[in-house]
């Protein structure tokens, strides 16, 4: 267990101490996802505070969407969703991390096409050149949570074909071959499953999906990557800061 404690004498609220210790241990996986935490009870006698401090902590959490209240079971924790945040360029890998989920990709195929003329469009590729194609299924732990279509120049399609495209972070492959990404634009959409990706996905057909529709631009403003992801909204957020 933790060895984090709550100390009266410290200018910092007892719930909010609390507070910090539980996401302690649900950060680093002492309590994982779906599973009970202890009762008020326990958590009293542990911390040695009042049950109004741990029904405050809790009550934050729950709030927050890290706990969750079952009726007639307890207080069990909550499979945390990945946020996206408009403003930075990272790739689901990061997101998964940032949120202590381990990303991994199933292949579904990849390929160079002469036929992809729209996707060449967004590419600024010329009608004649190649381009190449990779459609994936990305997890986060064991959880499928998105279907991903990606197409890039053949310069840099050359490059991915060599990795193993089950596991490799595109962004990471393309730093260390010198390739940089500068900026994205981005465009969110809402639409409901097929048949098809809800069985990729592990959802109903019709549930909702997010769809991002993504351009990557390189250091001289041109196009490098085009792709569009359809996410699990049951499983992913996007997060927007707005300033005045």
């Amino acid at each position: 267990m933790s060895k984090l404690s709550v100390d009266p004498k410290k200018n910092i609220a007892l719930y909010l101490q609390v507070k910090d210790i539980l996401i302690h241990r649900i950060q680093n996986n002492i309590w994982a996802a779906n599973t009970l935490i202890p009762t008020e009870q326990e958590l009293m006698d542990e911390f040695n505070v009042s049950r109004t401090t741990i029904r405050q902590a809790i009550s934050m959490l729950v709030q927050e969407g890290i706990l969750e209240k079952k009726q007639g079971k307890g207080t069990i924790v909550k499979s945390q969703q990945l946020v996206g945040s408009l403003g930075k360029l990272r790739g689901f890998a990061e997101e998964a991390m940032e949120k202590g989920l381990t990303p991994h990709s199933k292949l579904l195929r990849s390929q160079f096409s002469e036929t992809l003329f729209q996707e060449k469009a967004q590419l600024e590729v010329p009608e004649d050149e190649k381009i190449f194609l990779i459609e994936r299924i990305r997890f986060a732990d064991e959880t499928p949570v998105a279907i991903e279509r990606t197409c890039w120049p053949r310069s840099i399609g050359e490059v991915l074909n060599q990795c193993d495209l089950n596991k490799v972070n595109f962004y990471d492959i393309l730093e260390k071959n010198n390739i940089f990404l500068k900026r994205a634009s981005e465009k969110i959409s809402a639409l409901n499953a097929t048949i098809q990706e809800a069985d990729l996905l592990g959802i109903r057909p019709g549930e909702a999906l997010l769809q991002m529709t993504k351009i990557s631009f390189g250091l001289d403003d041109k196009p490098i990557e085009f792709a569009i992801t359809k996410y699990r909204s049951d499983f992913y957020h996007y997060d927007i800061e707005l300033k005045r």
